[in-house]
């Protein structure tokens, strides 16, 4: 994929310049392609700029072990990349990375936050986000398209008689944020992830209130400051996203 990185605000050699037109603070182009697959409970194709990231949300009539006899069900996720969604090939395998696991147990916590589960049944609800290209911010967008999977898939079961009331208590979507140089900058494509002195994903629900809020330094650690203003950031861009999945939901 081709880079954003830029040159770096306060070196000396100018203001940071992101290589697809963009201000520091404004989110990569968004496209929403609900029910997409018409044989999943519900479904979207989310694309941030050249990120796509295919969810589907589908059902089973059993539980976890942990869950069965309680009356309620669980949500669950499996996250993927496909073979050709990077430079270079990423192979087929039964077995599951570390990072993997990472990012779809992070899937699972973020839908879970906003689902009551015991409005769901004894039935299980499977977010797969399968990431058809990546140029950074797979999980951010797999969670913020995985939502609106669960919407559709919700809005399909009320429909149909499977559930009697929604279970969904609230929205979620994530998004990334970094510093490059001394810019605070929101929504990171691959080469200004690479770049970055800071990256962080952070995970909101509509209430304001997180879900997760992953940090790292890459070189010097960075200050209270810093994490705030790049919290901050975050804000404006998941109250956008929020926006955005309103759009595509009214009326569906």
């Amino acid at each position: 994929m081709a880079s954003n990185a830029g040159k770096k605000d306060g070196s000396g050699i100018g203001p940071l310049i992101r290589s697809d037109g963009r201000m520091p603070d404004e989110c990569r182009e968004i496209k929403v392609h609900t029910d997409y697959i018409q044989t999943a409970l519900g479904s979207c194709l989310f694309e941030m700029g050249n990120t796509r990231v295919l969810c589907t949300a589908t059902t089973e009539d059993s539980v976890p072990p942990h869950k069965r006899g309680s009356g309620e069900g669980w949500v669950t996720a499996e996250y993927s990349m496909l073979p050709g969604s990077g430079t270079s090939r990423v192979p087929r395998s039964r077995s599951r990375s570390g990072r993997t696991m990472e990012i779809q147990r992070l899937i699972g916590r973020s839908m879970r936050a906003v689902v009551d589960l015991s409005l769901l049944g004894e039935r299980t609800l499977y977010i797969d986000c399968d990431v058809l290209q990546a140029d950074g911010g797979t999980r951010c967008a797999s969670i913020t398209g995985g939502y609106l999977a669960v919407c559709r898939a919700v809005d399909t079961l009320m429909k149909t008689g499977g559930l009697e009331k929604s279970p969904l208590i609230g929205t979620v979507a994530a998004v990334s944020v970094g510093i490059i140089g001394t810019t605070p900058i929101l929504d990171l494509d691959y080469g200004e992830d690479v770049e970055a002195d800071v990256d962080m994903n952070v995970v909101m629900t509509g209430q304001g209130r997180f879900v997760e809020v992953q940090g790292t330094a890459e070189g010097e650690p960075f200050k209270k400051s810093e994490m705030n203003k790049m919290i901050a950031l975050a804000e404006k861009g998941i109250n956008q996203l929020f926006e955005i999945q309103a759009r595509h939901l009214d009326g569906s």
